[in-house]
C-alpha cells in the first residue's frame, strides 16, 4: 500500500468519523490545532486505524504523531514492519 492510498484512507476515516471537511485535511495538518481531535478523538482514530490496517497500534507510540503525514508514515511503516516505534 503506498502511502497516498494510506492518505486517501486516512481523509474518509476523518471525515466519516469526524466531520471534518475534506479540504481542511492536508498533511500538514496537525491533529490536535488544525483538526480539534483531542485524546478522546485519539482512541476512536486507533480503532479506526486498527481495523484498517488488521494490526494492534500501540497507544503510546500513537502520542508522538502530531500531523496527517506522521500518521500516514507510522501507517506506512506499520504495514511493513508490523509495529509503530
Amino acid at each position: 500500500m503506498t502511502r497516498d492510498e494510506i492518505f486517501g484512507k486516512m481523509k474518509v476515516i476523518l471525515v466519516e468519523t469526524f466531520e471534518i471537511e475534506p479540504d481542511e485535511i492536508q498533511p500538514e495538518a496537525l491533529l490536535l490545532e488544525d483538526l480539534d481531535l483531542d485524546s478522546i478523538d485519539a482512541v476512536d482514530l486507533i480503532v479506526q486505524l486498527q481495523q484498517f490496517t488488521n494490526k494492534k497500534i500501540d497507544p503510546e507510540a500513537f502520542k508522538k504523531v502530531k500531523t496527517i503525514q506522521d500518521i500516514v508514515d507510522a501507517i506506512y511503516d506499520l504495514m511493513g514492519s508490523g509495529a509503530i516505534s
